[in-house]
């Protein structure tokens, strides 16, 4: 097995000249895992707010979960991380808040910061280190003031005895690298559960701190001051999913205020400070572009006990900056009520942004449905519009109405703006093209497709940095050309795989030119964002500079600077191959058909060196996650590119190459719903089919060997494997399933996609759940779970009731909990010992199951179709076993729409 490196958590920037970089989205690495974290600052809905997200740290690969090569140490204190992990925590409200620090719990940091300068050759600078602050600090929160020439952070430091380790603000001279307090006192502390610090101006910032006035917490009553009461008896109809880590009691209520109360204070760099409005659980601060005014967002009492925090009562009022009251926006009930079917929001005001083309303007959308995407009406949703201080008198202005579900906005100026509506159930998406400052011209639509169809994706509009720091559709201006320009970035799915493209478009005619394209032979290529976007006025087609990312099957992605109108592109990063022994591994996407002519797709990884001629066919591991569609056509779109770098998670399924597995990465599995058929009503069937024929595939190939199968997953992967085992025990030899939820009656309220309820569609949540079917298990399956899982619908009582259920019917089953773990694993010992459990597993029931495969075949095939008689007293003990050691692969993935 690879060994898993130590990683360094060193932060890297770039800084375009004169210490100018306007907006940055950080990256974060902690045991292995990428994690973003996106500045307050910039509210754009844009998919890529970011102009350098994947660039930091420069010391590794950017790509989710993946490994870097480092021989630093994790951190500079000498805890493991399952200590780490193992810190008291307070689960509030669907929060985990260690009240030590007075942060969200389990957060990970860096312990560096680097700057490089992009000179204008387009090369890098040498790396300036950020100094100043204590050995041994943790950093987090790192964000740039609007004219690039500061940074803001928090520093952590564990003293010896524990007495705090609550975060503090510094800030750093970019010109000079060195770091200092924000705050002259040491005793004001940021409070960061909710929101933390934004830059209001190039000066100051605004920051939650902890009520100087704050005592100890509340001590909980040794005696209960009498039952815990839940009533109904209004007769509301309130359904929720399985939301956990809920508020409980008074108790829970009163620690909860304690932990998320905040005093807002302006902070300047000179050192001055000013308290900002009263104490409050403040969950958002937004400064208007032209700094005078913030909208901010907080949640008070009465509390819920049946759902998390984000349903909780909500006032948005705006203040001027300096803290004085303008006006109350809104102040939401509680909304226990909202309904569970897809596309259903809540009632009132919601997504309240600032325009980013004006300086104090303020959009939001109201729903006129109730919020029940069940109720027929049209409109569905208005978007309004109004200054931050309207004349006495001046109503709201409705800027659009829709028919659909608002999805968010691209602003660019008084003549151009794109509306987004989208609608779940039908997978309808429209785009809108409205003159925001023009009560003459008519609404247009621009796009009018379905989500699920790829291969006619236009792309979406590339934004450019306004002077007051937000982000607003970019104008391209063609040189004797009046035409109204913009560019769309997409990712160009074919049939031959995602071949990424820049298109200028033309808003008026809707004619565009591809004006850039990734290669398609050998490299996998993708816009990353505009460069020098700061200038005054349109942008100039010849005067173009883009930031784009390049990858190949056997190469680590690197960035370059393109410029126009050569097109030539500038080399700015260099990374190393983040494991070696791997780089020469075999990668195709295959194309393969269900019996029922759905066309579908995965990515076969081979060991390198393999040669199916010469070695025959090797143990295969398949590792996938279903997915829901409206369509066979959609459903058979190729996604993804055959060309894109293999990142390899600390516990992905593809470090079982370095043990001569083939390996079946994300088999498409389509659960498909055409019309008014909902997709969960033929789950089993189709599952079944579109694993089987993956399966055949690879046989057929000569590269599986039909004996040596194994299938696995995580969360709703998880789920599928255990319903693969008992539905479709021919296929594998065994299984590996993490973090999964195995018994549907135990979410009633829906799941996934799934937005009936149990009691609406009885027959799918029984069919559907392998808990019911575990009689029919016979195939070593391994279970691992998370001790402190709080993802909605897999608790970890799911793993152990299942294990109980297969232990009861004799099944060859083990059951593998890790403490302190939540959905995903973070702890190397954690991590370490998921693989060890996996290898452990994967060489006992699969490389080295003896079973002749055809008289298995056979006897599974007649098992399935005549039913699975009770075992006959074969109770198969879990054997002990065990091993240092770490994991998480796998999550869902959504398509949204941008606020």
């Amino acid at each position: 097995m690879m060994r898993l490196p130590k990683v360094n958590h060193r932060l890297s920037f770039l800084s375009l000249p004169p210490f100018s970089l306007p907006s940055l989205t950080t990256s974060v690495r902690t045991h292995g895992h990428l994690r973003t974290h996106h500045s307050k600052r910039f509210k754009s809905i844009s998919t890529m707010p970011c102009r350098l997200g994947n660039l930091v740290p420069l010391n590794s690969i950017a790509a989710e979960n993946v490994v870097s090569r480092s021989n630093a140490s994790v951190s500079s204190t000498s805890t493991t991380e399952e200590e780490e992990l193992a810190r008291p925590e307070e689960k509030l409200a669907g929060l985990r808040i260690d009240g030590k620090c007075n942060t969200k719990s389990r957060m990970s940091f860096y312990t560096g910061i680097g700057i490089h300068q992009l000179m204008p050759d387009g090369t890098l600078g040498p790396e300036k280190e950020v100094h100043g602050y204590p050995d041994g600090a943790k950093i987090n929160f790192v964000t740039w003031s609007l004219d690039g020439r500061h940074l803001a952070f928090s520093i952590r430091v564990f003293e010896e005895d524990n007495s705090s380790s609550k975060l503090r603000v510094w800030v750093a001279n970019m010109e000079t690298g060195q770091a200092r307090p924000l705050f002259q006192s040491p005793d004001v502390y940021l409070n960061a559960v909710f929101d933390n610090f934004v830059w209001v101006d190039n000066s100051s910032l605004l920051v939650c701190t902890i009520p100087s006035s704050r005592g100890d917490p509340p001590k909980k009553p040794s005696v209960p001051s009498g039952p815990k009461i839940q009533s109904n008896e209004q007769k509301n109809v309130v359904q929720v999913r399985t939301f956990q880590d809920l508020l409980k009691d008074e108790y829970d209520e009163d620690l909860f205020d304690y932990y998320t109360t905040s005093q807002i204070v302006l902070a300047s760099l000179d050192g001055t400070a000013k308290e900002v409005g009263p104490p409050a659980v403040y969950t958002s601060m937004d400064p208007s572009p032209d700094q005078n005014y913030l909208l901010i967002s907080s949640i008070h009492r009465p509390y819920s006990f049946i759902v998390p925090r984000g349903r909780f009562p909500k006032k948005v009022e705006v203040w001027t900056t300096d803290g004085k009251f303008v006006r109350e926006l809104c102040d939401l009930p509680l909304a226990e009520d909202i309904p569970i079917a897809t596309s259903s929001v809540r009632k009132g005001k919601r997504a309240i942004n600032w325009r980013a083309d004006k300086p104090s303007t303020l959009y939001w959308a109201e729903t006129q449905d109730g919020g029940d995407a069940k109720v027929e009406v049209s409109p569905r949703d208005i978007v309004y519009t109004q200054p931050a201080e309207p004349l006495e008198g001046e109503q709201p202005e409705i800027l659009h109405k829709l028919d659909l579900r608002y999805g968010g906005i691209y602003w660019c100026d008084d003549s151009l703006a794109l509306v987004y509506e989208s609608w779940y159930k039908t997978r309808r998406t429209r785009t809108w093209v409205i003159s925001p400052g023009s009560k003459d011209a008519s609404p247009r639509i621009l796009f009018d497709r379905s989500s699920e169809d790829v291969y006619s994706d236009p792309g979406s509009p590339m934004l450019r940095r306004t002077p007051a720091g937000t982000y607003v559709i970019a104008k391209i201006k063609k040189e004797n050309d009046e035409g109204t320009y913009v560019l769309l970035k997409g990712s160009g799915a074919t049939p031959e795989g995602n071949i990424p493209f820049l298109d200028l478009f033309d808003i008026n005619t809707g004619s565009k030119e591809r004006i850039w394209e990734s290669d398609k032979e050998r490299y996998y290529e993708t816009v990353v964002a505009l460069m020098l976007d700061y200038e005054e006025g349109d942008l100039l087609l010849d005067r173009l500079q883009i930031l784009t990312s390049k990858e190949s099957k056997t190469e680590n992605r690197q960035y370059f600077i393109q410029k126009w109108p050569e097109k030539k592109a500038c080399q700015i990063t260099n990374f190393p191959h983040p494991y070696p022994q791997l780089a020469s591994l075999q990668k195709e996407m295959i194309r393969y058909q269900r019996k029922d002519g759905v066309q579908l797709t995965a990515t076969l990884y081979l060991p390198p060196g393999y040669d199916s001629s010469k070695d025959g066919p090797l143990p295969c591991l398949v590792w996938s996650y279903p997915g829901e569609f409206k369509s066979k056509d959609a459903a058979g779109q190729v996604r993804g590119s055959p060309n894109k770098f293999a990142g390899i998670g600390s516990t992905s399924a593809l470090l079982w190459l370095a043990r001569r597995f083939a390996i079946l990465s994300g088999p498409t599995i389509p659960i498909i719903g055409e019309g008014d058929e909902e997709a969960n009503d033929r789950y089993v069937e189709q599952l079944v089919a579109s694993v089987e024929a993956a399966v055949e595939e690879v046989i057929q190939r000569g590269v599986a060997h039909p004996n040596k199968i194994a299938v696995g997953g995580h969360s709703y992967g998880a789920f599928m494997t255990a319903n693969l085992l008992a539905h479709a025990p021919h296929l594998f030899c065994c299984g590996i399933a993490r973090s999964g939820a195995y018994n549907r009656t135990l979410t009633p309220f829906g799941f996934q996609h799934e937005d009936r309820t149990l009691w609406e569609a009885t027959t799918t949540y029984v069919e559907m759940s392998p808990f019911m079917s575990a009689n029919k298990i016979k195939k070593p399956i391994l279970l691992i779970h998370g001790e402190e899982d709080n993802n909605s619908g897999t608790l970890n009582m799911q793993s152990d009731r299942f294990f109980n259920a297969l232990k009861g019917h004799g099944a060859l089953c083990r059951l593998v909990i890790l403490p302190f773990e939540s959905h995903g694993y973070a702890a190397r010992e954690s991590i370490m010992h998921v693989l060890w459990e996996t290898d452990r597993w994967l060489q006992k029931h699969c490389v080295q199951n003896p079973t002749d495969a055809s008289a298995e075949l056979d006897a599974c095939k007649d098992e399935v179709s005549k039913g699975v008689r009770d075992s006959d007293n074969q109770a198969v003990v879990a054997s002990g076993g065990g091993g240092p050691e770490l994991a998480d692969f796998e999550h869902e993935g959504f398509y949204s729409l941008p606020r």
